[in-house]
């Protein structure tokens, strides 16, 4: 079997330790959230918090830390790449603390300036549930008329500008003020920092002269200085995809298909440099093959988050649909998993969890604090849903 996770956010994580448990979830992926970007974690703070998963609750069910997300990479690595000596010594220090606490699966990104972006937390499904999603003409509108990215104009037809501009026109200051605080401020599990709009505008100046192609080389650098520590201490590294998987702001994204990676597995060879197989990322672009991806690079594959995406007539707007729904094959993905998990030794088993759930029920309650796709309800039902599907499998 797979080894079935869950994000949580900490003591202040409105979900808790029990809920996990009582969802059947076994292995914890956390991390530091109070530590600032770019300073390191000290094997102390990482030893206390996996005491207070692992034994802060006498009698409960075991729970087992064995994946952190994320360790954030400060802005400088990914605009300087090796040059940036001091925050990816930081790195290294957070990556031997974490691994001398025995988590041996590390998950980052490296998205410049905005993590995972949508335009709507909330978004009603026919069946009452909420859904976040990313609408193509809402961050038109923001890019253009919110934003003001100059070079923005010329990468929209007159008749996305068009559609955009008339949306804007609709907006209230308060629609604004929300799209702002969706799209620049960091989201649950956000690896970047809150902006302002003057604030996003100077981030993305920074990166003017960054092309995908020197990007990569940056990831190239940071991967150079930090496998041989992970390999040494048999950690697994696991790149997140892009979130959309394209462009966004003008800025580069090279970890949004199956060529991106293949070009990253090139570059380090190193088995410590993996893949976070998420589902709804790469499936929100068509050409991205998902059972194919998971077979190919199968090795690498540590961890995988589980959901479905379902991309919406234009092609580039999408929603988060039910976990074995939307535009994901997730039967075929899970046979690909599974075969592969079953060529492992116990100590290596790949280890999942359900991501993006709906808010539903009684997490509709407006007295219910959530995070947004990290409620209790809509994961219990996406795990629920990929166990019965596993189990399905398994028994043939």
């Amino acid at each position: 079997m797979m080894l079935e996770g869950w994000r949580w956010y900490g003591p202040d994580d409105p979900v808790s330790l029990d809920d996990v448990r009582q969802a059947g979830a076994s292995q914890i992926v956390s991390a530091l959230h109070q530590v600032p970007i770019g300073e390191a974690w000290t094997r102390k703070a990482v030893e206390e918090r996996k005491n207070f998963i692992e034994h802060g609750q006498p009698g409960r069910s075991q729970l087992t830390w064995s994946v952190v997300e994320s360790i954030p990479i400060p802005d400088d690595v990914k605009r300087l790449g090796g040059r940036a000596t001091k925050s990816i010594e930081a790195w290294i220090a957070s990556l031997e603390a974490v691994a001398a606490s025995g988590i041996k699966i590390i998950c980052y990104n490296f998205m410049p300036v905005v993590d995972w972006c949508r335009t709507d937390l909330e978004w009603e499904l026919p069946n009452g549930a909420r859904a976040m999603r990313f609408d193509q003409d809402r961050f038109a509108a923001f890019e253009l008329h919110i934003l003001k990215r100059p070079a923005a104009v010329q990468e929209y037809s007159p008749e996305a500008q068009a559609r955009a501009k008339k949306l804007f026109e609709q907006m209230s200051q308060a629609d604004v003020d929300y799209l702002v605080m969706v799209i620049a401020s960091a989201l649950p599990g956000s690896t970047t920092e809150p902006m302002t709009i003057p604030q996003f505008r100077d981030r993305l100046e920074t990166y003017r002269d960054i092309t995908p192609e020197i990007l990569r080389q940056h990831l190239a650098e940071f991967l150079a200085r930090v496998t041989p520590v992970a390999e040494q201490l048999g950690v697994s590294l696991t790149l997140h995809p892009d979130d959309p998987p394209r462009p966004l702001f003008g800025l580069p994204r090279i970890a949004s298909s199956a060529d991106d990676y293949q070009a990253l597995f090139d570059a380090v060879p190193s088995k410590a440099n993996g893949i976070c197989f998420c589902t709804g990322s790469l499936g929100v672009r068509a050409e991205n093959n998902l059972p194919e991806m998971a077979e190919r690079f199968g090795p690498r594959i540590a961890f995988a988050h589980l959901r479905a995406t379902k991309r919406e007539a234009d092609g580039l707007s999408f929603y988060e649909s039910d976990h074995l729904d939307g535009d994901v094959d997730m039967i075929a993905v899970l046979k690909a998993l599974l075969k592969e998990n079953a060529r492992r030794s116990s100590d290596k088993r790949i280890v999942f969890r359900p991501d993006h759930g709906h808010r539903m029920l009684d997490d509709l309650a407006a007295t219910k604090r959530t995070n947004p796709g990290y409620t209790a309800i809509g994961r219990l039902r996406g795990l629920a849903e990929l166990r019965g599907a596993i189990r399905a499998i398994e028994h043939r």
